[in-house]
């Protein structure tokens, strides 16, 4: 499993203003719904793609069916599917999208092979960590979140 420096995470995030999630849900209670509604929330543009959705409206975009669709600048693409299912997302991501800096695969979610193209390219790549949460720990957000982020103290 990979490891990442914190740094390197914060200033993933602090350089990201749009995202474009890749199977993202229309479901409010899966966890694809509810990291791109936290992600809008903190002011990420964020862009949901599921082709079993396209043409609805979620948190106030267009649903594309693919990376492909997206005619706008994209600087991170956050993907919520099975690793098999990443190296045709990478690859799209990587022909279609003007200024991606970032491919971030979710919880879980890993493709070496895919991750080495990107970076090549010259595009960051996070592995098996989920930005909602990386963001919250990072920002000292978690609040009771039952994690010892040494950035939360009870200390006056």
């Amino acid at each position: 499993m990979e490891t990442y420096d914190d740094a390197f995470l914060k200033s993933v995030l602090q350089r990201t203003k749009t995202v474009a999630v890749v199977g993202v849900s229309m479901n409010s209670v899966r966890p694809s719904y509810y990291v791109a509604r936290y992600l809008g929330l903190k002011g990420f543009k964020v862009i949901p793609v599921n082709p079993g959705h396209a043409g609805k409206i979620l948190f106030g975009q267009t649903v594309r069916a693919s990376l492909s669709e997206i005619d706008e600048p994209v600087d991170m693409v956050d993907i919520f599917r099975r690793s098999e299912a990443v190296p045709p997302i990478v690859d799209e991501a990587m022909e279609h999208l003007k200024g991606l800096k970032t491919i971030w695969m979710q919880i879980g979610v890993e493709h070496a092979e895919a991750a080495a193209k990107a970076r090549a390219a010259g595009i960051d790549v996070i592995m098996n960590r989920c930005p909602k949460i990386e963001y919250q720990r990072l920002f000292g957000e978690l609040r009771m979140g039952g994690f010892a982020t040494g950035i939360i103290s009870s200390k006056l």
